[in-house]
């Protein structure tokens, strides 16, 4: 994904924290060519990596829905996001977790319907940022609670330092990342292999 490191490196802005600022085209504006190359590349590694179907593409809501929706377009399979309030038209049996954003600092639930997720489904789960690992984590956790079967991991940027890798390897499952981020320091990003 040579065009989306070109675009962390030439617009991404390093902030306090190890936080990375890609609102320009992937957290607040969206640019379209590059999400639907985002969606090729990850259907693109895991059949590399013998997932070569999926039943749904899972996603926490906001920024995952982008790169996921991308992804299902190329499974041709639907994209289900984890609310992070329950709606009122939502009825009936759910799978629900607590989450902290690592952006906003405060704490909000991730709720999914048992409609749309059950034990009959293969999921890939897609994400923007592999950071900690937690959000990531609780996504799996609702995975399991509604017996369906996971069988990859992706997300848009890793950023290595944070550690959120080793909270998933034990999964014996394909974690795939587009962009890997070594360094976020005072401004600097540095992009990892």
């Amino acid at each position: 994904m040579d065009e989306l490191k070109r675009r962390i490196i030439t617009e991404g802005q390093g902030l306090a924290g190890g936080i990375l600022k890609v609102d320009s085209f992937l957290n607040h504006q969206l640019d379209p060519e590059l999400t639907v190359s985002i969606g090729r590349e990850f259907h693109k590694a895991f059949q590399e990596q013998g997932v070569e179907t999926a039943s749904k593409i899972v996603t926490a809501e906001v920024s995952g829905i982008a790169p996921a929706l991308a992804t299902g377009l190329f499974y041709k399979v639907p994209v289900v996001f984890a609310r992070k309030k329950l709606p009122i038209t939502m009825s009936g049996k759910t799978y629900s977790t607590k989450i902290i954003s690592p952006t906003k600092k405060e704490f909000s639930d991730l709720i999914i319907s048992s409609q749309y997720l059950n034990q009959s489904d293969k999921v890939i789960l897609i994400d923007d940022f592999l950071s900690t690992g937690k959000t990531l984590q609780s996504l799996i956790n609702l995975v399991r609670e509604a017996g369906a079967t996971l069988l990859g991991v992706g997300c848009v940027i890793e950023k290595v330092f944070e550690g959120g890798r080793e909270r998933l390897k034990d999964l014996g499952i394909p974690v795939i990342s587009l962009a890997r981020i070594t360094v976020i320091n005072a401004g600097k990003i540095e992009l990892g292999t």
